[in-house]
């Protein structure tokens, strides 16, 4: 008698029928997003609004008959994952795969010109400098509310800069690691929460900052009357569209095959560090994928010069479909996935940090765009703390309200300085692991954190600060 799979069992189907409700969420998003006034004058994207929707049912289900609609055994393998923790799993896997299919692009370089490059690295710094900052406010909420609330971790704070700055797969990456590794309960939940508060931050700031400045009579909201995406479909010497293997399968091919390489780098060095770091090693896997996605890149090109490939094998325009795609999935899944009942005790924390995380961020992007980026300030101003609160893509959203044909330096500022922010936010990453471990150790990552601060800001304002001594030196002369 054969023991295979049966494909009537209920364990074969629940990745298929949660996959169903997450993209029915966001078609039905999509609906609410059109036909009601209020969400379609608003900024908040179709996968915010498709996640509140899972959230409010499964919420709603929770309050009814005590469990979350995940939680039933329908959408769990009937063995060991519930729903709710398949979902965790997916906004864990589209984090990777999203920054995976963006890196294996094919990249311009920015245009040189005198303050083209400078204007990159300055953001590149403007984003590292808001991730420490909103770290610095976060573990400053947290220490005040921890004498309310003894079990809030201190360190939780952080989350503050991976849900605001970094997005919902990275809050979700770092509050499982506090959840599991230092026992703070409702880790996971606290970290997507903030990431969906700051997405509301996002398109409410945004707002704000348009209206008042349409009154002031600074900028001029501008609609793109075009419908067709900017970007190439297809390039020269690329592979047909449809050949004896689909383009598309190529792309998802290139992007699994990235995916699997860096499985392989955390394993080694999983066993390499130990146990007691190997949680965190896995919690880098977008950073992983992203290095495993440039050995790939790099393999292909010298394939290409050295006449062993003939044909560009990645096209841009469908990896950033592949790229757009997990990122929709991963904001639904991340929200639909919060337990509001584990974080009941911390939700006046929560609102704080929030509320005093965006302050922050809008007035420091804010000062930094005017000083920095005068000639184009409000777009600088739009994309980054768009992005800084919610994603590139919310950033995008928010800058094409008034350069919808990208014509200012802003939208390619906010491309070309990922490699900057990553290069030099990557001792932060270090920093987040550290500072759980002890009250002391918090303390002291806080402090590193505003040292570290206050040398960027240094070199991010290098070009007012030396220019005002020199001024000085030669007026004393």
């Amino acid at each position: 008698m054969s023991s295979g799979v049966s494909f009537s069992d209920i364990s074969v189907w629940p990745v298929i029928l949660l996959l169903g409700i997450i993209l029915g969420g966001l078609l039905l998003g999509n609906i609410l997003k059109r036909n009601i006034s209020f969400l379609r004058n608003s900024l908040i994207p179709v996968s915010v609004i498709g996640g509140g929707i899972l959230l409010l049912i499964s919420t709603i289900c929770k309050i009814a008959s005590g469990k979350y609609v995940f939680q039933y055994f329908i959408f769990g393998n009937g063995q060991t994952l519930t729903g709710l923790e398949i979902m965790e799993i997916l906004t864990y896997h589209c984090l990777a795969i999203g920054f995976i299919a963006m890196t294996l692009r094919k990249s311009g370089k920015p245009e040189k010109g005198k303050g083209k490059v400078k204007d990159v690295i300055n953001s590149g710094i403007t984003t590292v400098n808001t991730y420490l900052l909103q770290g610095i406010i976060g573990i400053a909420v947290a220490f005040v509310a921890s004498f309310f609330i003894p079990k809030i971790l201190k360190a939780s704070g952080l989350l503050l800069s991976f849900g605001f700055g970094q997005g919902t797969g990275q809050a979700l990456n770092y509050g499982s690691i506090y959840e599991s590794t230092y026992g703070f309960t409702g880790g996971k939940s606290f970290g997507l929460t903030i990431a969906a508060l700051g997405f509301l931050a996002a398109s409410i700031g945004g707002i704000i900052y348009l209206d008042y400045h349409r009154r002031k009579g600074d900028i001029k909201i501008r609609k793109n009357t075009f419908t067709l995406n900017q970007e190439k479909v297809e390039e020269e010497d690329e592979i047909p569209m449809v050949e004896s293997m689909d383009k598309l399968t190529v792309q998802i091919a290139l992007v699994v095959v990235c995916y699997a390489l860096a499985y392989g780098i955390m394993y080694l060095l999983g066993r390499l560090v130990g146990e007691g770091l190997r949680s965190t090693i896995f919690g880098f896997n977008f950073l992983i994928g992203t290095l495993a996605a440039l050995m790939v890149k790099l393999a292909l090109n010298l394939l290409k010069k050295g006449k062993l490939m003939h044909r560009d094998y990645v096209n841009n325009f469908l990896l950033s479909r592949i790229a757009g795609f997990a990122f929709d999935v991963m904001i639904v899944a991340g929200i639909g996935a919060i337990q509001l009942d584990v974080i009941k005790d911390y939700l006046a924390a929560l609102l704080v940090m929030a509320l005093f995380g965006v302050i922050g961020t809008f007035l420091y992007i804010r000062f930094v765009s005017k000083k920095l980026f005068p000639s184009y300030r409000h777009e600088e101003f739009l994309v980054m703390f768009g992005m800084l609160t919610g994603t590139a893509s919310t950033g995008v959203i928010l800058l094409r309200e008034i350069d919808p044909m990208f014509e200012t330096p802003a939208s390619d500022n906010v491309v070309y300085q990922t490699f900057v922010a990553i290069l030099l936010g990557f001792p932060m990453m270090l920093l987040a692991a550290f500072c759980p471990k002890s009250d002391l150790s918090t303390l002291i990552g806080a402090g590193i954190l505003f040292v570290y601060f206050l040398i960027l800001n240094v070199v991010l304002f290098r070009s007012v600060i030396f220019k005002k001594k020199n001024k000085e030196e030669k007026q004393q002369n």
